[in-house]
């Protein structure tokens, strides 16, 4: 299978071409170095050369607070690349995997959020990506769109990189404890994405539409860095754990708001062939590789 992969550089890029060493599909990866996906002619030239049987774009704009004063560029990643890949994909009547994400919640809710819950993005970011969102669907019939969250990884610049390095800076440290999510591990994403597209391959239907993919269990950016702590701990990954204060996102404040509550479910998961990503098992592996 001739897979065409957008956003080779970020984290799911990368844990999606470590998922596919060792299998016989032709992977042909790039970077906005290679294709910026907001341009017209390089999308179509480079669908046209390589002529692939699905399209899985992990490109995105995720810079959260920058993205509240750089609204062009974001909306230019987020929005109008997915709708020219969309649109190559239709013309060659081949599937179109698109990433979103919980931000295209306001986060007021009390109970997770399904595929089929009110939109209703709170900052550029999240505005950006549902208008990507709604340009996949108007282009394309054949789309599989996976909303995730808080995502980490080995790789790049991620919340577990992070708590790590400040872990071994740090006796203390204030993390906020009122925003809930589904931390998720990318490579679970990446294989649950090669599924899709393995699917696809042996001929097998494939039920369209928007699903979210998270971890399968909600927890606070606090409660994630006392995971993260303990489980560094137990692997010698840091000497000892520092000191963990919970505060308030007013303790913390950013230029774009998060949602407070960003916990996100989905049973139809199974349509597709997939479960919800174990990010205790995540982490685990993370850490021994970092």
């Amino acid at each position: 299978m001739r897979i065409l992969l957008t956003g080779k550089n970020g984290q799911l890029g990368r844990c999606f071409q470590d998922v596919l060493t060792g299998t016989d599909h032709a992977l042909f990866a790039y970077g906005s170095a290679e294709l910026n996906i907001a341009d017209a002619q390089q999308v179509a030239e480079v669908v046209q050369q390589v002529k692939p049987d699905i399209i899985v774009n992990a490109a995105a704009y995720t810079t959260v607070d920058k993205a509240e004063t750089d609204s062009g560029n974001a909306y230019l990643v987020n929005a109008t690349g997915p709708e020219l890949l969309a649109k190559q994909a239709a013309d060659l009547d081949i599937p179109f995997v698109h990433v979103s994400t919980d931000y295209v919640f306001d986060g007021e809710a009390v109970e997770p959020y399904l595929p089929t819950d009110e939109t209703n993005p709170q900052g550029v970011y999240g505005a950006s990506k549902l208008a990507g969102e709604r340009a996949v669907k108007a282009a394309c019939e054949k789309y599989i769109i996976l909303r995730t969250a808080w995502v980490f990884s080995e790789y790049g610049n991620n919340f577990v990189k992070t708590m790590v390095r400040l872990a071994r800076e740090r006796d203390a440290l204030s993390v906020v404890a009122d925003q809930y999510g589904c931390p998720t591990y990318a490579g679970d994403l990446a294989k649950a994405i090669l599924h899709i597209c393995e699917q696809h391959e042996h001929d097998k239907p494939l039920v369209w539409g928007t699903y979210h993919y998270c971890g399968d269990t909600p927890t606070s950016w606090h409660g994630f860095a006392r995971a993260i702590f303990a489980k560094a701990e137990v692997l010698g990954v840091i000497d000892k754990r520092p000191q963990l204060k919970a505060i308030s996102s007013d303790q913390y404040p950013t230029p774009a708001k998060r949602p407070e509550y960003s916990v996100m479910k989905d049973e139809n998961l199974s349509l597709l062939g997939i479960t919800p990503s174990d990010w205790f098992a995540g982490l685990r592996s993370v850490l021994n590789r970092i």
